[in-house]
């Protein structure tokens, strides 16, 4: 009798912005001929971070070995969504042999964990371990936590006022879920901060979690593959705010997609990003969009108040130069004045 091996998969979880397709890629570019797959959940419609791996020209990086999953968060969705898709990339002539998955940042973690134990995947994969990447400078600003005076304010104006912290939560989550910490943006970070934060992510944690620093994402990938967590079979130890699908329906967050011109330069276009990223609600703004008389492709993050760009690769023949940024934000947030500060 044959007994099979499960394939490994590490979950990499995160808020928005964290870092962490940044950390997928470096463990590809590093990966020493392991042949990996990607899933990358997205919470908006447009498939941005799938995109960006699968054109960044690595080998075992192309099209074929990444596997997107827009529109939702992939907690909510593990029988549509999920699970057929593993199970296409488990049934490939030549099966992975390590498979990461990247949640969007809004995603709980446990949910997913759970969703090993299905019955049509159980016996083909494990979770090797749930990493959790941590915005050191979001942390540091007190993105996660609720400004005592504020709420007290706000609660002598208006008992009816419910002041749970959806940022908080899904933060907490991810945490606690984990099985290695990543604090990403740590070159961002004096020492004294550092240690502050360190202390913040420690008090979250309800076990002993190993946590490493590191910036850009840079990471060896023998630190966060091979932790052999088995964490389907943990689920005890991993306590949750949201222990049930009814309560993670994450309905405090919403995207759109805003249509945007192409850039006269680089700096347009993060002037334009820094301006919609000062509309109180806005989390997260991300896409592409073209450069007048540039023959690259423009990718443009924003977290908070924080802009970067780069150039990508080339446009491709026929290809449409249509750009467009999908914005994350909670619920409510202005998206007319989102989108009249990105088309400038």
């Amino acid at each position: 009798m044959t007994i099979l091996q499960k394939i490994p998969c590490t979950i990499v979880t995160g808020f928005l912005g964290a870092g962490k397709t940044t950390l997928v890629r470096h463990v590809v570019e590093h990966n020493d001929g392991r042949r990996l797959a990607i899933i990358v959940n997205e919470f908006g419609d447009i498939g941005f971070d799938g995109s960006l791996l699968a054109s960044c020209g690595v080998p075992g990086c192309d099209e074929d070995a990444v596997v997107e999953l827009p529109n939702g968060c992939i907690c909510c969705t593990v029988a549509d969504d999920f699970v057929p898709a593993l199970n296409r990339l488990l049934d490939r002539p030549e099966p992975p042999e390590h498979i990461l998955i990247e949640t969007s940042g809004l995603a709980l973690p446990k949910p997913l964990v759970q969703a090993f134990n299905w019955p049509a995947i159980r016996s083909r994969v494990t979770v090797d371990g749930v990493v959790a990447v941590v915005d050191g400078p979001a942390v540091a600003s007190g993105a996660f936590a609720d400004d005592p005076e504020a709420l007290a304010a706000e609660r002598a104006a208006d008992q009816s006022v419910d002041h749970d912290n959806p940022l908080e939560e899904v933060f907490e989550d991810q945490l606690l879920c984990a099985d290695l910490v990543v604090m990403n943006k740590g070159d961002l970070l004096d020492a004294e901060s550092r240690a502050r934060v360190r202390a913040e992510v420690e008090a979250h944690l309800p076990r002993a979690v190993k946590l490493v620093e590191t910036a850009h994402g840079a990471i060896d990938p023998r630190v966060l593959l091979g932790l052999s967590a088995g964490a389907e079979s943990d689920l005890a130890s991993r306590p949750s705010h949201h222990e049930t699908e009814a309560d993670h329906d994450h309905d405090d967050f919403e995207s759109t997609a805003v249509p945007v011109r192409a850039a006269g330069s680089p700096d347009d276009l993060a002037a334009r990003v820094a301006r919609a990223a000062e509309v109180p609600g806005v989390l997260r703004i991300k896409g592409f969009c073209a450069v007048a008389d540039k023959p690259m492709r423009l990718v443009v993050q924003g977290v908070g108040r924080r802009v970067a760009h780069h150039y990508d690769r080339p446009w491709r023949p026929g290809e449409h130069r249509d750009g467009r940024l999908v914005v994350i934000g909670l619920k409510g947030f202005d998206r007319d004045a989102v989108a009249d500060a990105l088309r400038g």
